[in-house]
């Protein structure tokens, strides 16, 4: 598996889980679970320096980020900021339907 499609495996599922929490339909600690067998899957992509030779894309820069939305900001900071909340539904919208990457999105791979 690439880098490529391990993330067009991941970004959908990681958006559905992001718009399932904001909209109160997914309790943070499920995305949390998600987060590290991710991170976890992930590992085994980038130990194999075959795997990594295309630069990332749009989406995967935006899936970074979103990730690291989850991982740094505690469910409540997301959901009470304003701020934070617009930000992981527009990384959620751009995976899902594209469009323009969201502002201040500054994804890399782990």
């Amino acid at each position: 598996m690439t880098a490529n499609d391990f993330i067009e495996t991941k970004a959908p599922q990681l958006a559905y889980y992001g718009k399932a929490f904001l909209d109160n339909q997914l309790d943070y600690k499920e995305i949390q679970l998600y987060m590290w067998d991710v991170l976890e899957e992930w590992q085994f992509i980038s130990n194999n320096p075959k795997q990594l030779t295309e630069q990332p894309s749009d989406t995967e820069k935006v899936f970074w980020h979103l990730l690291y939305c989850f991982d740094h900001w505690s469910g409540w900071a997301i959901k009470g900021n304003q701020y934070l909340r617009q930000q992981v539904h527009d990384c959620c919208d751009y995976i899902n339907i594209g469009g323009n990457v969201p502002q201040s999105c500054i994804g890399i791979r782990p």
